[in-house]
């Protein structure tokens, strides 16, 4: 019963949430003012779920700078946890352009500005680029699930390029960003989201000075072993909690976000 009323609650104000930023994202050219409801939004889905969140590295980017974000992908919610561990930086996706068909959750992410992605269609994928880099000249950071797709076991699955097409052709520097324990508190064709631990590992920052789209592939695999390296050896055990805690950021309380 408990949890049918948060599901109702969370309903009610993602519902709420979205309606509004599709209204306030009309007169918002990139979405900078209604991502403050995103915030808010992610801060509640995670503490209605008793998600804690164990952040490190923080210390590795400059709040004044703009990245381009390379995360691993286990799960849904990894969405609102990049959202919280990354608090002091404007986000927006790359996303497949089917999410933003999903009601009310799509066009919220149209109205934020979010860049959808049609990778069956490669002037569509062009397109997607050139706004990637209107966001970024707009000091705004992208972030890119270079995966692709959920890894349905933690293992990372091969990387895709446009991400890294992305960062040679600005010359914005790659973080590679690891979560740990998503995948097990929301696994892959599941509704029901577990409270529990994830762990967030912000790596050091990685220059793209020198690599032209003939060369991608080497800065595809230095970003791809600064994930891995936070990663659990292959067969190990997937980091993850289970239980119900104050959601933190490392030792701090999850604080709600202004709005």
């Amino acid at each position: 019963m408990a949890y049918l009323l948060k599901l109702a609650v969370v309903a009610l104000v993602t519902v709420s949430l979205a309606l509004l930023t599709v209204v306030f994202g009309l007169f918002d050219p990139y979405g900078k003012q209604v991502y403050r409801l995103s915030q808010f939004w992610s801060w509640l889905i995670l503490r209605l779920a008793g998600i804690s969140l164990k952040v490190e590295g923080l210390n590795h980017l400059d709040p004044k700078r703009k990245y381009i974000f390379m995360v691993n992908h286990q799960s849904n919610v990894d969405i609102p946890v990049l959202v919280q561990s990354l608090p002091q930086f404007q986000l927006r996706w790359l996303a497949k352009k089917e999410l933003l068909w999903v009601p009310f959750f799509g066009w919220a992410m149209w109205a934020s500005k979010h860049i959808p992605v049609d990778r069956s269609n490669p002037l569509s994928a062009m397109k997607s680029l050139e706004r990637s880099k209107e966001r970024i000249a707009a000091g705004i950071s992208v972030v890119v699930f270079p995966e692709g797709t959920r890894s349905r076991d933690g293992k990372l699955l091969r990387f895709k390029k446009g991400g890294f097409l992305l960062a040679a052709q600005t010359g914005t520097a790659i973080v590679p960003v690891t979560i740990n324990g998503s995948g097990a508190l929301l696994p892959a064709g599941a509704w029901r989201l577990r409270p529990g631990t994830i762990e967030v590992t912000v790596g050091q920052s990685v220059a793209v000075e020198g690599y032209r789209p003939g060369n991608l592939r080497l800065l595809s695999e230095q970003v791809r072993e600064r994930m891995a390296e936070h990663l659990p050896p292959v067969g190990g055990t997937p980091f993850h909690s289970i239980g119900g805690f104050e959601p933190t950021v490392g030792n701090r309380p999850l604080e709600k976000p202004g709005i």
